[in-house]
């Protein structure tokens, strides 16, 4: 089984008649994934690709289609709503596409969300995928992916597709790929999902992308040196970032010693984790290492 995802999942999309929500959300139907419902208000009683329901409201598409995943597809101004709507909704799992909310409005859904029992990926993010069940939520490639037992989790949607594009050139394929997204507030860690992939039956070993700024990349290294026990690959980029300047994600800035990326690799080295040299260097470390 999958983490997050899987053949289980009945996806609803939030902004189904955009843009970005059409172009996406028939790329996850096609991959294979259950789309159940789509919602924008004003358009509810009409059909998406002439076979899915749209809805007003989420309370709607849930109660009509038992729909347990969303993902968002809204400007900025509007995502806590839509985020708060799929809590309130009781949706399982919520992924964020929209890129530049506000931190506060993030700060504000990741206190609601401790009261709750969804979980958020993102907002900034690229989503999930889990291509032993064909199960895509979010802008992921499926066509770049193969079912496998390797996953991985980055907080850079790009370095994600890179990874995975290198693993399954090299016929290793993957159990769940998630992006947690590049903002400084997100709704989910890389505790989290370490948490999940230790669990996970189906996953072996874990590659881990992380960037400059803030802390997370200790926080997991502090998890992993006693709760993570699964071959475990690291890689950190923005090593030639300059102090103080925004490197495209909205948390990946040098505000200190601890945001650098050498002190990043410090801390997972010291918690065991095989580092990977150079972002080339992602699919051939993981096949030496495990000897695939």
């Amino acid at each position: 089984m999958s983490i997050l995802v899987n053949n289980k999942t009945k996806l609803v999309v939030q902004g189904i008649t955009g843009r970005e929500g059409s172009f996406h959300a028939i790329r996850c139907k096609n991959y294979g994934t259950n789309l159940v419902a789509g919602v924008t208000p004003g358009q509810g009683g009409n059909k998406f690709d002439q076979t899915v329901p749209i809805f007003d409201t989420v309370e709607e598409a849930v109660r009509m289609t038992g729909a347990n995943t969303s993902l968002i597809f809204v400007p900025p101004p509007f995502a806590i709503e839509a985020i708060s709507e799929s809590i309130d909704s009781g949706i399982e799992v919520i992924a964020c596409i929209t890129e530049g909310v506000p931190a506060l409005d993030s700060l504000k859904i990741y206190n609601y969300l401790q009261n709750s029992s969804s979980i958020l990926v993102g907002p900034n993010c690229p989503g999930m995928i889990s291509p032993n069940d064909h199960c895509k939520v979010g802008i992921m490639p499926g066509s770049i992916h193969l079912p496998g037992r390797i996953g991985v989790v980055s907080r850079s949607g790009t370095l994600t597709y890179e990874a995975v594009g290198q693993l399954s050139n090299l016929g290793i394929g993957q159990s769940t790929c998630v992006g947690i997204g590049g903002d400084s507030i997100t709704g989910t860690s890389f505790i989290d999902m370490l948490e999940m992939f230790e669990k996970d039956d189906d996953t072996d070993a874990v590659v881990l992308i992380g960037e400059i700024g803030g802390t997370k990349e200790q926080e997991a290294a502090e998890y992993i040196k006693t709760n993570f026990h699964k071959p475990i690959f690291g890689l950190i980029v923005g090593a030639s970032a300059p102090r103080g300047k925004r490197m495209g994600h909205a948390g990946a800035i040098i505000t200190g010693k601890s945001a650098r990326a050498s002190e990043k690799v410090k801390a997972l080295s010291s918690a065991g984790v095989e580092i990977i040299p150079t972002t080339s260097d992602i699919g051939n470390t993981v096949k030496y290492s495990l000897k695939l």
